[in-house]
């Protein structure tokens, strides 16, 4: 499969401290008038979407640095964005306070496929599972709902005490919903039994922003609005480090990704920066400062040494080779 051998040899060159230090734009979109507010890599292509606050959904392809497609969403506004397993469709939330539904549309002809209704404020959190037709959504109502993306009633309810965050693991097997100060870990196959597991990160009860597990699943990040990012091991539930930045406001998000390998954790910022650190040690390895004083959406690009970081524009960032010495000449 020639896909899969060429992503290996993307990956061949090993992410290390001096490669993160060396990390610049190269590549940047500045044509939004509004902020972006959500962005998604696909996972077998080389297709990003955002949202942004001029409502807009856009694709593009990094390996062409094209925007393929503007799709216009002005009766909904679009906040949240993810793909699903097609590569021209995605899943979004609206920004219009007056319909909570969720959509799913086809940006290859913008056509709306399906709407998912079931919830009375605003979402806050969307993932979908890599490898099931299934996704979780978390909202300022106070409830999690689970969905098929072929029904459009949900599946499942899971009521909340607080703003929810969401993710499923890689596999699709599991799924946690942090709120309060923990996360609560539930089997996909049997969440209406209640999670199996509950970690706390420490006594940081302010508002779950974002919470994800690592590509390999061993570990699981929750950010929080006070600033805080807690990076745990996710089968014991141990707190291994816990990472301070400025915190945000109720109406932003923190977001935070670990690299492919799970052994770097990047973050925005509530004063616009972006930050990385060593999951092993704990300790800052570069940040990134801004001009901006909200905090860029962030992600890292699967199997590959870039991330993009959406505030005012897209920003894709990557390795200067010039930087590294070491490097030059050597596959």
């Amino acid at each position: 499969m020639a896909g899969g051998s060429e992503r290996e040899d993307k990956v061949s060159m090993e992410l290390t401290e001096e490669i993160l230090q060396s990390m610049e734009v190269g590549l940047a979109f500045r044509d939004y008038s509004g902020r972006i507010s959500s962005l998604d890599f696909h996972k077998a292509t080389s297709y990003v979407v955002t949202a942004s606050d001029d409502e807009s959904i856009r694709l593009y392809d990094v390996s062409t640095a094209t925007c393929l497609k503007t799709i216009n969403s002005k009766k909904y506004g679009v906040d949240l964005v993810c793909f699903t397993s097609h590569p021209t469709t995605v899943i979004y939330s609206s920004k219009n306070g007056w319909d909570e539904s969720l959509r799913l549309l086809s940006l290859h002809d913008n056509k709306y496929l399906r709407y998912f209704k079931g919830h009375h404020d605003r979402v806050v959190s969307l993932s979908l599972c890599s490898r099931k037709d299934c996704f979780i959504s978390g909202s300022l109502d106070r409830t999690v709902l689970l969905w098929d993306q072929r029904a459009e009633k949900c599946q499942g309810l899971l009521r909340v005490q607080g703003r929810p965050a969401t993710t499923y693991d890689d596999q699709g097997l599991v799924f946690a919903v942090a709120f309060g100060g923990f996360i609560r870990m539930f089997d996909a196959r049997k969440y209406e039994k209640g999670p199996f597991d509950i970690f706390s990160v420490g006594g940081d009860m302010s508002d779950a922003n974002v919470v994800k597990f690592s590509n390999d699943g061993r570990l699981v990040l929750l950010t929080t609005t006070d600033g805080h990012i807690h990076v745990l091991d996710s089968f014991r539930g141990t707190l291994l480090s816990t990472y301070n930045v400025k915190p945000v406001s109720s109406s932003s998000t923190l977001e935070a990704s670990f690299s492919p390998e799970g052994m770097f954790v990047i973050s925005g910022s509530g004063d616009g920066s972006v930050y990385a650190w060593s999951v092993r040690s704990g300790k800052e390895v570069t940040s990134w400062m801004s001009t901006e004083n909200e905090p860029p959406v962030v992600k890292w690009a699967p199997g590959n040494l870039m991330f993009a970081t959406g505030s005012s524009e897209l920003s894709f960032w990557i390795p200067d080779l010039s930087k590294l010495g070491a490097y030059v000449g050597r596959k």
